[in-house]
């Protein structure tokens, strides 16, 4: 008897769930509308093949708009200004031939890829040569922060150029989304790595020329096998045809990710030791007491820290035997030898009151 009434309640907790599903069911097929005509679908193979050749074709248009894009780069790296340096990022038409490379991979396109990457190689030198001729010209021999962020890649930028390759590919196979291209390249910033080591060619400066070039280089590589990947994930190409250029992408990215992964270390160890000493400077000493700390910077060497700090001051407020204990202290607590270099800037101020 007891289990009848146990069966029978669990038919009526059945029967109500499928009728409440079907009452559901009803109700969406009702309101619903009819919007199959709003589902994406993919660009066609023989569409997708035509553009990325367009753009791989080092075409007169393409030489001349990368060559302001340079110039302008060049000029906002040299003004230190992010909103020039962003407008020559749209312009650039150097992401075309990189898609197209990645394109071409996935497709096994002997044929793309032999143009698309001639064609890269053209924008790379016509970069390079007129950030040259621009830096050299414009006779500037200042290095601002603009160009310095551009020579010392670490992973962080690896993350960026992987997601922005991606999207860059992803975007070619939605028309729907192909305005977001001009936001691929502001994310991946071809172009402003390339003028860097051109600025760097013209200054002699070995260091900023080759780290801007190993910036380019993982931007390149992350572009063209992500952006690969996600050819393949959408159904264009296949994977025996793609392996030999997945397998030469994967081993340059290796490579690369040996120096991007000591700078990504020598950040972090920079970015912890900056917020340990302006903690221990602020809260545990008063030598800057009446001092404005404008300026720090550490850089990491083999056996010790070079620690560069610029103070406003009043004149003859902080003295030698101050800074002397005040660089006993913090290697002390840091535990690592530390050599300290304060620059200081006087201050000297005056006040003219109303007489009463």
């Amino acid at each position: 008897m007891i289990i009848l009434v146990n069966s029978g309640f669990k038919c009526q907790v059945y029967f109500r769930y499928i009728r409440k599903k079907l009452n559901l069911t009803k109700f969406w097929d009702l309101h619903n509308g009819d919007w199959h005509w709003l589902k994406e679908k993919a660009v066609p193979i023989a569409s997708i093949n035509r553009t990325l050749w367009r753009l791989s074709v080092p075409s007169f248009s393409f030489h001349f708009m990368l060559g302001l894009s340079a110039i302008i780069a060049t000029l906002g790296l040299l003004a230190n200004s992010v909103a020039i340096i962003i407008g020559a990022m749209i312009i650039a038409p150097l992401m075309g031939p990189i898609v197209g490379m990645a394109y071409s991979t996935a497709m096994g396109n002997r044929r793309l890829l032999r143009r698309s990457s001639l064609t890269l190689l053209k924008g790379i030198m016509l970069t390079i040569v007129a950030s040259w001729l621009t830096a050299s010209i414009i006779g500037l021999k200042t290095v601002d922060s603009e160009i310095l962020s551009r020579t010392n890649p670490t992973l962080i930028d690896f993350g960026i150029a992987m997601a922005a390759g991606a999207a860059g590919a992803f975007a070619n196979t939605r028309r729907s989304i192909s305005s977001a291209i001009p936001g691929v390249a502001i994310a991946v910033a071809l172009v402003p790595p390339l003028s860097v080591v051109g600025i760097g060619l013209a200054l002699r400066q070995q260091e900023i020329a080759f780290g801007a070039l190993l910036l380019f280089l993982t931007n390149l590589i992350c572009i063209i096998f992500f952006g690969g990947l996600v050819f393949l994930f959408q159904s264009y190409g296949n994977l025996e045809r793609a392996k030999r250029g997945l397998a030469l992408s994967t081993a340059v990215m290796f490579l690369l990710g040996v120096p991007l992964t000591l700078s990504m270390r020598e950040l972090i160890i920079k970015k912890n030791v900056h917020h340990q000493i302006s903690t221990l400077i602020v809260e545990e000493t008063e030598i800057f007491t009446d001092a404005d700390i404008k300026l720090m910077s550490i850089i990491p060497k083999k056996d010790y820290l070079q620690v560069g700090i610029e103070v406003t001051a009043p004149v003859d407020s902080i003295s030698q035997r101050e800074i002397d204990r005040l660089r006993n202290f913090l290697a002390q607590r840091i535990g690592k030898p530390i050599n300290l270099e304060v620059e200081i800037i006087p201050v000297k101020i005056l006040n003219s009151t109303s007489q009463k």
